[in-house]
């Protein structure tokens, strides 16, 4: 059984919700940060990036970035930015881009059942990362961003979606990268409340780090609250819910300052120990197994070797899996991909391309463009309650934060 909760959400106006939504906190550089702020000073990273509205020469303190990230929330919704909607709804969520087009609910769920693992996870988070969100949700008192979860899609759900969106929207309004976002609200919930009753698990597709700091806020607030009784908006997050047939996974890259210490032709004897090497013209995967490899303009196919990798394990068949325990580990060094600071990831559209940039430049020695992991490979890592090498799945289309603020 999947809990999942109407909420009052405070939210922009329609005729400047696409100005207002903005890409997630996480995804972009400072510098594009602050470009996108000045250029766009609606833009909701005012709120969730706000050190960017500091000078490039100055130390703000975590305090005083908060203190910002306050004041500007504060403004929006002052000026009439973003207003309270007068009475709980589920929302419709549909992302289109191209030809791809996912369509899902955002609603709040119950961090009682992240807690008791019925919210499932495939990835472990960084204590600095779940540390500044925590803060700022403190600081808010608002969940800023939604966590994206994925689910078995079912009949019931798609049926009642479908007949929703026949209604007119109440956003319909194209954001960066092409993509358009179209919302309705659902007040009479009753029918998709029920119908997610029959959901026997929602799986975190992505927000690992805000679920988590969403969990540690509520326990922050609920131990400074004697009357504490469950029923506090504080005790729910809201997310984003998609079918997971909806979704599309690319590729989480991966490049390599240096060598170790060995020189090329050194690595490349230490690799043909464990891959099958061959130069190539492809710089994409074409299957689950094949990895393309970038080093000294040239890109090299690899496939293992080896025989230790047990087909039936899920974390052992994942080809981060193999590129991890196969080569980066033995021959580059990186025991820790999560804190070993000579890797660097590159997720999603920046492909290729980027890969190529950081090589040639000389930021890193040598890169690796990999096939995306599955939903399959998703659910069954998480059914299993283990944890998939960081950095494994990029989703695109991304959320949008500035949609949905839920106050707690």
């Amino acid at each position: 059984m999947s809990a999942i909760k109407p909420f009052r959400a405070l939210r922009p106006r329609p005729d400047i919700a696409e100005k207002v939504s903005c890409i997630p906190y996480d995804v972009p550089y400072d510098s594009e940060v602050r470009e996108i702020i000045a250029e766009n000073p609606v833009s909701f990273l005012r709120v969730t990036r706000p050190e960017a509205e500091f000078p490039l020469d100055s130390n703000p303190s975590d305090e005083s970035i908060l203190a910002k990230s306050k004041e500007n929330l504060a403004a929006f919704i002052r000026d009439g930015i973003l207003v309270n909607d007068p009475e709980p709804a589920v929302y419709i969520y549909r992302l289109t881009e191209g030809s791809h087009t996912q369509t899902g609910i955002v609603a709040c769920c119950s961090i009682d059942e992240y807690e008791n693992g019925l919210i499932k996870k495939h990835e472990k988070t960084r204590p600095d990362k779940v540390k500044d969100r925590t803060g700022h949700m403190i600081a808010l008192r608002a969940q800023t961003g939604l966590i994206f979860l994925a689910f078995r899609g079912t009949d019931d759900i798609r049926e009642l979606i479908a007949a929703e969106t026949k209604l007119p929207p109440i956003y319909d309004c194209p954001c960066e990268g092409g993509i358009s976002q179209t919302v309705w609200r659902v007040t009479n919930a009753d029918a998709l409340v029920a119908a997610f009753g029959e959901v026997p698990a929602l799986y975190v597709a992505d927000g690992h780090h805000r679920i988590e700091s969403a969990l540690l806020a509520r326990n922050t607030l609920r131990d400074q609250n004697a009357a504490h009784s469950g029923a506090e908006d504080y005790n729910f997050v809201m997310a984003g819910i998609f079918p997971a047939e909806d979704l599309m996974i690319l590729p989480y890259n991966r490049a390599v300052k240096d060598l170790n210490g060995l020189s090329e032709a050194e690595f490349l004897e230490r690799l043909a120990a464990s891959f099958h090497i061959s130069e190539t013209q492809q710089k994409l995967p074409e299957s689950v197994g094949d990895i393309c490899m970038y080093l000294d303009g040239k890109w090299y196919s690899l496939r293992s070797a080896t025989d230790w990798i047990r087909e039936l394990d899920p974390i052992e068949r994942l080809d981060v899996s193999i590129l991890q325990n196969g080569l980066l580990r033995p021959i580059l060094g990186i025991g820790d991909p999560r804190t070993n600071e000579r890797i660097s990831f590159v997720g999603g559209r920046r492909g290729t391309d980027e890969l190529e940039k950081l090589v040639n430049s000389g930021e890193a020695k040598v890169a690796f463009s990999l096939y995306p992991t599955s939903m399959d490979d998703l659910f069954a890592v998480s059914d299993m309650g283990e944890i998939m090498p960081p950095k494994s799945t990029w989703f695109e289309p991304k959320l949008k934060d500035g949609l949905f603020i839920h106050q707690i």
